[in-house]
Formats: structure tokens, C-alpha cells, sequence
């Protein structure tokens, strides 16, 4: 058996659009067959209405009707009939309520295993009655609905086969490609991981040396970090993966990242304020740090003076604001501002560009991950307002 991912999309692409283009054509045919079979009925029934009225009208001796016809006519109350007429017929009740009121009627009748229409109508001072095989129309209706199937047939195993050779030609591209994708990520996460491991290594080594072992914990949680993130990378360009969610503890996540920040915001002379409540949501730490890290580099890159972060939770609703007191987002920056590589307006001021790239849609995919949702708007008071919502823990 074949385990390679790749080769079970294409054969999970191709079954796809194989039975999708069967599909069409079935109900396209379906459709057709339903239209034709109704047209046809329908001029049956006014063939058949204006042989029997024209059988009627011209019926002078019930020995010799049209072919496919019988005639019973009534006449001062003696009824002579065709030769060899099918059982059941003439229908007498029929006859005697046209003579009685003069009102034409159609009936069907079932005589055996055949069925008659039968028209009735007075003709002077005689009443006939017409009789007409539908035989011969039912046959026609059953060779047409045997074509319809058979081209139906035909046309779906062609849809299906032209389905699945055009899904694997559009396909093996696109597979290809991901495929490359798939092994330049797994080279660049394995060279990636060799210097991370090794520097997570000698941070801790220097922390056993010195004295002063605050700054080299940090350094140690930032390289631990690194190796997550860099797994939730991973994760995040090869959906096939999962890893199993775990209950994070957003508050002190916060905690650690505004914490990690404090030394770059400061460079910036920008103030980082945190207001947190207790939220626990189920998920990845990884990602949801870079996420945090992302909205946070947002915010002090944008901001004059001051980044305010709030943690609120709502119901099972988690919910983060982050606002800086920056220039804002230009109104025909902000639908797109969570798309890769959003563009800046050339007429903006240099000194009140904002810069958008990767970044922010990143958080939009964390957010979708986790079953969460990423907006942005202006404040009234000035800046931006950059809101996460998350699910939180059940």
C-alpha cells in the first residue's frame, strides 16, 4: 500500500472531482430528461386529444375507425360498438352521462394490461364514444427514457474519467509545489534546531558560572521559547500534523511576554502597560505566544508614548486589547490590514508609516487555529486597537 500523503491527495483529489463532475452531468441530464419526457407527454396528450375529437367527428360507421381506435356511438337508446372491443369498454356510465347532459368527457380507463383514453361527446342526436390504445405512446415514452439512461450511463463514466484526468493534471502541480515546500521547511527547521539547541545549552552552562543568574534565565526561557516557536512553525506549514492542545494560562503568558519586551519598548520610549484577569483557554502556547509577541511588536513599533494591553474575559469568550497611541490605520489600510504583506500608501508620512507585513496575518492564522478572531480599528482618542478573542477552557 502507498503511505505517501501526497499520492492520497491525489487520488482523494481526483475521486473528488471525478464524482463532482458525474454529478453535474446527472443532474444536468436528469434535468433534460425531465423536460423532454414532459414536452413529449404533453404533445401526446394533444395528439391524442385531436385524434379522438377528429375520430368523433368524422365516425359514420363503428365498423371501420382509424387504427389504434374504437367507437361506440348511441343512438335512440340502442349502442352498436367496434368489432372485438377490449374488455371494459364501452364505458356505459360515461355514455349515459353525456346523453343526459351533454357535457364531453375524458377519461382514462384500464381494460387488462392496457390502457384507453376515452372521449365522449354528443353529435346531434347521437352520443359517441372514442376509445384510443396508449400502448403505443407509453412504448415511446419507455425508448426514450432507455436512450436518456444509456447516454446518462455513457456521459457519467466520460464525466467521471475527464473529472479525474483533469484533477490530476491540475493537481500534480500544486502537490509538487507543497511538496518542495514541505522539505525546504523540514531542512530549515532541522538546521534551525542545531544552533537554537546549542545555545539553550551554553545559556545554561553560563548560568551555573555567574553570579547573577537573572539575566541568563531569561536568556535560557528565550531559547526555550525559540525551539517552541519554531515547533509551532512546523506545525503551522504542515497541517497533517497535530499536536495535542493544552490548557495555556493566557495571564501569565502576558506576563512573560510583556516581560520580554520591556527592553525593546524602552530603546523606543514606549511605556508597556498590562491589565490582566485569570483566563485559561485551550491550545498551543507556542503559537498563542507568537501571536501575543506579534500584537505586542505591532503596538511598540506604532506607538508615541505608551502600549496598553487589557485581558478580559466574557462569558466563554477570552479577549485581548492591545492599543498604542501611534497615528492609527489608514481607513484603506484597515480591511486588508490582516493580509500577508498588506501595502503602504506611497503618500503616507515617513514618520507615520505604518509598517505591515507577515506579522499580523500570522496572528489572523493563530486565531482561526484556536477557533478565535483578530480585529482591528481606530481609537476615538487616537491610535489603534488590536483585538484577539479566544475560546476559553470548558
Amino acid at each position: 500500500m502507498n503511505r505517501d500523503p501526497d499520492a492520497r491527495l491525489v487520488r482523494a483529489t481526483m475521486l473528488r472531482l471525478a464524482l463532482q463532475s458525474a454529478a453535474a452531468v446527472l443532474v444536468a441530464v436528469t434535468l433534460l430528461g425531465i423536460a423532454v419526457v414532459w414536452m413529449i407527454h404533453r404533445t401526446q396528450i394533444t395528439q391524442q386529444s385531436n385524434q379522438l375529437d377528429t375520430a368523433i367527428a368524422t365516425a359514420d360507421d363503428v365498423t371501420d375507425p382509424p387504427a389504434g381506435v374504437w367507437l361506440a356511438i348511441r343512438h335512440d337508446g340502442r349502442t352498436r360498438t367496434t368489432p372485438h372491443l377490449p374488455g371494459g369498454l364501452p364505458d356505459e356510465a360515461t355514455l349515459e352521462a353525456v346523453a343526459t347532459d351533454g357535457v364531453s368527457r375524458t377519461i382514462d380507463v384500464h381494460a387488462g394490461h392496457n390502457e384507453y383514453r376515452v372521449r365522449t361527446a354528443r353529435r346531434g342526436d347521437q352520443v359517441v364514444q372514442a376509445a384510443l390504445d396508449l400502448r403505443y405512446a407509453h412504448e415511446e415514452r419507455d425508448r426514450l427514457l432507455q436512450v436518456l439512461l444509456l447516454v446518462g450511463g455513457v456521459g457519467l463514466v466520460l464525466a467521471g474519467l475527464t473529472g479525474a484526468w483533469v484533477a490530476r493534471r491540475a493537481v500534480t502541480p500544486l502537490v509538487n509545489a507543497l511538496a518542495l515546500q514541505r522539505r525546504f521547511v523540514a531542512d530549515a527547521g532541522h538546521e534551525l534546531r542545531t544552533p537554537l539547541t546549542l545555545l539553550s545549552t551554553r545559556a545554561q552552562l553560563l548560568r551555573r558560572r555567574l553570579p547573577d543568574e537573572s539575566e541568563v534565565d531569561g536568556l535560557v526561557a528565550d531559547a526555550r521559547q525559540l525551539a517552541a516557536i519554531l515547533d509551532d512553525l512546523l506545525l503551522a506549514v504542515d497541517p497533517r500534523e497535530e499536536m495535542p492542545r493544552r490548557p495555556v494560562d493566557l495571564a501569565a503568558l502576558l506576563r512573560e511576554a510583556v516581560a520580554a519586551a520591556e527592553p525593546a519598548a524602552q530603546q523606543r520610549g514606549v511605556r508597556l502597560a498590562l491589565t490582566t484577569t485569570p483566563v485559561t483557554v485551550d491550545g498551543y502556547e507556542a503559537g498563542l505566544r507568537r501571536a501575543v509577541n506579534a500584537l505586542l511588536d505591532n503596538g511598540t513599533r506604532h506607538a508615541r508614548h505608551a502600549v496598553r494591553l487589557v485581558l478580559t474575559s466574557t462569558g466563554r469568550q477570552a479577549r485581548l486589547d492591545v492599543a498604542d497611541d501611534g497615528p492609527g490605520i489608514g481607513a484603506d489600510v484597515l480591511p486588508t490590514l490582516f493580509a500577508r504583506f498588506t501595502p503602504v500608501p506611497a503618500d503616507t508620512a515617513p514618520t507615520e508609516r505604518r509598517r505591515y507585513g507577515l506579522g499580523l496575518s500570522l496572528v489572523s492564522e493563530i486565531a482561526t487555529r484556536h477557533g478565535g478572531t483578530v480585529t482591528a480599528r481606530n481609537n476615538d482618542e487616537g491610535g489603534a486597537v488590536l483585538s484577539l478573542t479566544l475560546p476559553t477552557s470548558t
